[in-house]
C-alpha cells in the first residue's frame, strides 16, 4: 500500500480549518487551492497545514 497521508485545509483570510484530504506522502511540495469558506462565505485560497 502506498504512504498516504492526512492533510488539512486552511482558509487563508479567517485561518478557519475546513478541508481533509490524504495524499502521496512522497509529494512535493504544499497544497494551495481555491475552495468555498462557509465562514468567510466566499471562495478563498486555501493553504495545507499540519
Amino acid at each position: 500500500m502506498a504512504d498516504r497521508v492526512i492533510i488539512t485545509l486552511a482558509c487563508s483570510e479567517c485561518k478557519d480549518r475546513n478541508y481533509y484530504f490524504d495524499r502521496n506522502k512522497k509529494q512535493e511540495g504544499k497544497l494551495e487551492l481555491k475552495k468555498f469558506c462557509k465562514k468567510c462565505g466566499k471562495r478563498t485560497l486555501h493553504k495545507e497545514t499540519k
